[in-house]
């Protein structure tokens, strides 16, 4: 049976040759890559997502409330007909 020391000197081992191969310069390459291209695209990230999500979600909020005061205002003929001078 194989411990976990043992297996943990092979996976080292693999994680050093691996870093001496052309992968490390291809995954450094890819990611290079897709940043630029998602840096065009002009994409925002998942936190000022929600951050806008949760400022729009409020400006409704606020806007429902002073549409039910205008309908208040308005049943309570509080607010001048615009008609008249």
């Amino acid at each position: 049976m194989i411990d976990a020391s043992t297996l943990e000197r092979l996976q080292q081992r693999i994680a050093q040759v691996l870093a001496k191969t052309p992968a490390k310069d291809v995954e450094a390459n890819t990611k290079a890559m897709l940043q630029g291209f998602f840096a065009r695209m002009e994409l925002v990230t998942r936190e000022e997502f929600d951050v806008q999500q949760a400022v729009l979600q409020r400006a409704l909020e606020q806007l429902d409330q002073l549409s039910r005061r205008v309908q208040e205002l308005e049943a309570a003929g509080s607010v001048a007909d615009p008609k008249t001078p």
